[in-house]
């Protein structure tokens, strides 16, 4: 990819703020981050309180970090395939499917590892379609900086769903209402990524191949 003209932080940061498809992106991984701290955190303690042992919980855990890294790896071939765009909202919608069968149906030993290794394959194959579309659209002059402002939103969507998780437990003895709001949240970016037009800003597309 050809560098882009020379930008002051300035001008990076607000041409990709003033980019609707860069905003979409930003506010679809706020849901990622949610959606993985509150299971990282709150998993096992569900499991406890459905009657499962603790180690089940780490059981699951583990299942999902290595699937995971099929899942990354699986996604970074797929960034070359397809349009990463459709790749992020897939991922989210199969989130949200995976997270409703979860919870829809018995809570047993074997779910909890088939719900790790969906999950794993979809724990962090967001980043590089996410971070494949901000280098597309901006160049790479500024790629850790605008990658890292996308991070800023997982984090916070991190910080709320482990906050929230304990939260909404400690009032209803329940968790079943981040569950379905990690679900909502799964179904909400899964639509918000499919806008994304993934094609260089003119700054960009204007400079030799």
């Amino acid at each position: 990819m050809a560098q882009a003209t020379s930008q002051s932080l300035q001008q990076a940061l607000g041409e990709a703020f003033a980019h609707r498809s860069y905003v979409f992106l930003v506010l679809g991984f706020f849901t990622c981050g949610f959606q993985i701290a509150f299971i990282t955190v709150h998993l096992p303690s569900y499991l406890v309180d459905r009657g499962l042992s603790a180690s089940i919980g780490g059981w699951t855990i583990g299942t999902v970090g290595l699937f995971n890294i099929i899942g990354s790896i699986a996604s970074g071939w797929l960034c070359d395939r397809m349009p990463r765009r459709y790749l992020l909202s897939i991922i989210y919608f199969a989130r949200a499917v995976a997270i409703l069968a979860f919870i829809a149906f018995p809570v047993t030993p074997f779910s909890c590892i088939a719900f790790g290794a969906a999950m794993g394959l979809m724990w962090l194959s967001t980043v590089p379609p996410t971070n494949g579309i901000i280098a597309l659209m901006f160049g790479t002059q500024w790629l850790g900086t605008l990658s890292e402002l996308a991070f800023l939103s997982h984090q916070i969507g991190g910080f709320l769903g482990v906050w929230l998780g304990g939260f909404v437990f400690d009032r209803t003895g329940s968790y079943d209402a981040v569950w379905w709001l990690a679900i909502l949240f799964g179904l909400l970016s899964a639509l918000i990524n499919l806008p994304i037009v993934e094609k260089p800003v003119p700054r960009v597309a204007g400079l030799p191949a």
